[in-house]
């Protein structure tokens, strides 16, 4: 089988000749989906990241509405339904959703395929959690004004958003996908109604690279 990394770049880069940024994901888990193909960011555990962050702000849904951004196969929605969260995740794939419906049967997560630049009106400030991780790196940097606006849309007064992304300095954009995040990427997200509670710049174990894990918040309704 290809090198996963390599195929889904050459799917992107297939893709962005053709005008459309997302239209390789539905190819991926579609073969994916039938064998031919391995996901790459596929791990089967939700994020370590997350799963720090929800410890050590003692996350508790309580039946509070979150919703998953790019869920793909579903884990971090799972662990979010877990901490008590009523969950809504959705992939621009329909071949991922049908992956996570058949991965999860059963699941109290709503999974639902739909565009992140096209949501629901239903959705808009909807949810006291959200959760984006990796899906703004995943996309041409010439989206991301808008990807962060569309995820920032979506948290409701008094709700909270964590983000993580992978890290990159100043300077010439990368060949991607991914296109990581610089400070004034992350900041991004302030520019949308929300205010920046945590920053943080964390190194991998190699120390070659890093990540973003940052959590902003919606001032309550008065």
């Amino acid at each position: 089988m290809t090198d996963p990394d390599q195929h889904a770049r050459a799917l992107a880069a297939e893709a962005a000749a053709n005008n459309d940024a997302t239209g390789w994901f539905e190819r991926l888990y579609a073969e994916a989906e039938a064998g031919t193909a391995a996901v790459p960011w596929d791990s089967k555990v939700p994020h370590p990241l997350l799963v720090e962050w929800a410890d050590a702000v003692e996350l508790h849904g309580h039946g509070e509405p979150a919703l998953v951004i790019g869920c793909g196969y579903g884990d971090d929605a799972e662990f979010a339904a877990a901490r008590g969260f009523e969950v809504t995740a959705f992939d621009v794939s329909p071949s991922a959703i049908a992956g996570v419906r058949a991965r999860f049967p059963g699941s109290a997560v709503h999974y639902v395929a739909a565009d992140l630049f096209e949501l629901p009106e239903a959705w808009r400030q909807a949810y006291q959690l959200v959760v984006e991780i990796f899906t703004v790196q995943a996309l041409p940097v010439r989206l991301r004004e808008a990807a962060v606006a569309a995820i920032c849309e979506t948290v409701a007064p008094g709700g909270r958003l964590i983000v993580i992304q992978r890290w990159r300095p100043d300077g010439p954009v990368p060949e991607g996908p991914p296109w990581p995040l610089t400070r004034a990427d992350i900041e991004l997200f302030t520019a949308n109604g929300l205010t920046a509670e945590q920053v943080e710049m964390l190194p991998d174990a190699d120390g070659a690279s890093a990540r973003w894990r940052a959590e902003f918040r919606r001032d309550a309704a008065r």
